[in-house]
């Protein structure tokens, strides 16, 4: 295991006037690099080959430099560690990166600091460490199923990892449930380990709402949480192909239920809603801090259905930046209220490194 105190020793080497932010080459990579770079940080772009062109096509959101891989896990060897550790880099995770590299080999294996607490990336892993994390913080969550057997409605089936909704798919009974899953197999949408760690939640009607949220131990702009303040810089809806499914009336083609995030649209929300955002999103921080101290740390995102009676339904976390702050390179309609200058959440990551470096506080948010 990967202590805290052994990242912390490593960070000690580091010289601290030339910090680099590692990022992999995926998911929200050319925000964070744009960000990073507007706050004067060298960047370091890791990648296989093939990603280099199309990385080094954005002037402004191109890597300083590039670290080379097959695939996005040789992070992980100690070739590659010792490269980043010699560059002073901090990585800064995104969906790719608990995907690709995994939670469990970041606790074990992985000596590079890592921008937040790591231990959220475990919680954010597991559909039952999930789970627990959002009752505890008292929010509604959906009904879940132990066993398909149980199945009394419609349900909505998802897999664990940052899989971005590939494989997902609702059903209405047992026979429906075990048909479905049986084809996503077949398919390659799923593995048999994916298969293994399903997790059967009630369908709930609403709108989806994504709020972006950032925890910042050291600014002292937004809602008071913990230790620290809770700003809101943006939200968006997941653009799916089952959102598309009225073009193909009166006869849906099947392949338009499908789940998988494809793109992201920006949204506003009615203001007076925002208090219930707010608050939940004060809980699910003061809960992180008993559950996996110091508790959660930079960006997240509390994944809601809202719907008129029935208020707002959390049925996912994402305790890093996720994609659909994509939309807003430049700020949101949101960041507006708390920064002059344009804030995406990418730049806002390094905003919130930069104070730590100047604050002599870089360990309180490193991990």
């Amino acid at each position: 295991m990967v202590s805290k105190g052994d990242i912390k020793k490593n960070l000690s080497k580091y010289d601290k006037d030339n910090i680099t932010l590692g990022i992999l080459s995926s998911h929200s990579a050319l925000q964070l690099t744009h960000g990073a770079k507007l706050e004067g940080f060298d960047t370091i772009g890791i990648c296989p080959e093939e990603r280099k062109k199309t990385y080094s096509s954005f002037p402004k959101a191109k890597p300083d430099e590039f670290l080379t891989v097959n695939d996005f896990s040789e992070i992980l060897e100690e070739e590659n560690q010792e490269k980043l550790l010699e560059k002073n880099t901090i990585i800064i995770p995104h969906g790719s990166f608990v995907e690709y590299v995994g939670a469990e080999n970041l606790l074990k294996k992985f000596q590079v600091p890592i921008f937040g607490n790591r231990n959220s990336l475990n919680w954010e892993g597991s559909r039952a460490k999930q789970r627990e994390w959002l009752k505890k913080a008292g929010v509604k969550v959906p009904k879940k199923y132990k066993d398909p057997s149980e199945i009394d409605g419609k349900v909505f089936v998802k897999f664990s990892g940052a899989k971005g909704g590939r494989g997902f798919f609702t059903a209405s009974s047992q026979e429906d449930f075990e048909e479905k899953l049986e084809e996503k197999l077949e398919e390659g949408a799923i593995t048999e380990k994916d298969a293994e760690k399903v997790t059967i939640q009630e369908f709930v009607p609403g709108v989806r709402y994504y709020p972006h949220y950032f925890y910042s131990l050291f600014e002292n702009k937004g809602a008071e949480a913990a230790e620290g303040t809770i700003e809101l810089l943006g939200m968006d809806r997941r653009v799916e192909p089952i959102d598309e499914s009225y073009r193909g009336l009166p006869d849906i083609p099947q392949e338009f239920f499908d789940y998988t995030v494809t793109g992201n649209e920006p949204i506003v929300i009615r203001e007076k809603l925002l208090v219930n955002l707010m608050n939940m999103a004060t809980k699910v921080v003061e809960t992180s801090e008993k559950l996996f101290s110091p508790g959660m740390i930079g960006p997240f995102c509390l994944e809601t259905v809202y719907h008129p009676k029935r208020g707002f339904t959390v049925f996912e976390i994402s305790g890093r930046i996720v994609a659909g702050t994509n939309i807003f390179p430049v700020g949101s309609p949101y960041s507006t209220y708390y920064f002059e200058e344009p804030m995406s959440t990418g730049r806002r990551i390094a905003r919130e490194i930069k104070k730590g470096m100047e604050k002599d506080q870089l360990d309180r948010i490193i991990y």
